[in-house]
């Protein structure tokens, strides 16, 4: 487990000493066990204030993943997800935000032919804080913290194995501007999970506070030329610990985002 750890906070100081991005990329969730996944959303960003520091994003979106033994990425349903964040540049480079978040989620079973066993649903809480360095004139590094709550329940909302989960995400981003037609940017982010969870069954009880996972993405953002649409097209690698796909090099996700910007206006 420790060199696990090692692991997780070497790439994460790699990615620190490269650069990000202010208006981030909706980035995709876990999936779960697979070979390769898709993720697509479509968001609308709100200015609430005239001076640009209160922004809100609610997003609408759907996943879909492979068997972990096929590479079809949208052969079966994976999740569905509405969120809504509100964000607050509160000072020179630092930002908070919070959100709560509804997810749906089918369970397959860990052995072929995968078929679904349930479905569960999520509810999510949680708050970021954020500082970004400017590295000269087209880099920028974020380094971000977030802490969720999670409570999950199953398609009736009756208990599930997990009762509920406290879960850590540190991550940082470097983002380049690319070009200032269409606001064209490139990031790579490095993002390490860790959690702990309060179980129902066998017995009511914590898990131990450990590494779950890490996610390593690179996206191409731009704005659609005459129009209050801005495009993220990404990759991620989803490195779930002891996980099936951990062995094939991760969850290999293909993801794209449609988000609708719009202005502050004064009521």
């Amino acid at each position: 487990m420790m060199s696990g750890i090692k692991k997780v906070l070497i790439i994460l100081s790699i990615t620190g000493c490269l650069g990000s991005l202010v208006k981030a990329q909706i980035s995709p969730p876990g999936l779960g066990d697979a070979s390769t996944a898709f993720w697509s959303a479509f968001g609308v960003k709100r200015q609430l204030d005239s001076l640009g520091k209160k922004q809100a994003l609610s997003y609408i979106a759907i996943g879909r993943k492979s068997s972990p033994d096929n590479d079809n990425l949208f052969s079966k349903q994976a999740i569905f997800v509405l969120n809504h964040e509100v964000y607050h540049s509160f000072a020179p480079h630092q930002q908070y935000s919070y959100a709560i978040s509804y997810r749906r989620q089918p369970q397959y079973e860990s052995s072929a032919p995968y078929n679904k066993e349930s479905t569960e649903q999520e509810f999510r809480v949680y708050g970021r804080y954020a500082y970004t360095f400017d590295l000269g004139r087209k880099w920028k590094l974020k380094n971000t913290v977030r802490q969720e709550f999670r409570k999950f329940f199953d398609a009736d909302f009756h208990q599930v194995e997990e009762d509920f989960q406290f879960r850590t995400r540190i991550k940082s981003q470097i983002t380049y501007n690319v070009s200032p037609v269409n606001n064209q940017k490139l990031a790579l982010s490095a993002e390490a999970l860790f959690s702990i969870s309060h179980l129902n069954e066998p017995d009511s009880q914590w898990t131990a506070f450990g590494y779950r996972e890490m996610r390593i993405a690179a996206y191409y953002m731009f704005t659609i030329p005459n129009s209050p649409f801005t495009v993220d097209i990404g990759y991620m690698d989803d490195l779930i610990r002891d996980s099936k796909s951990i062995h094939k090099g991760g969850v290999h996700y293909l993801a794209a985002d449609l988000i609708w910007n719009i202005p502050y206006k004064k009521q």
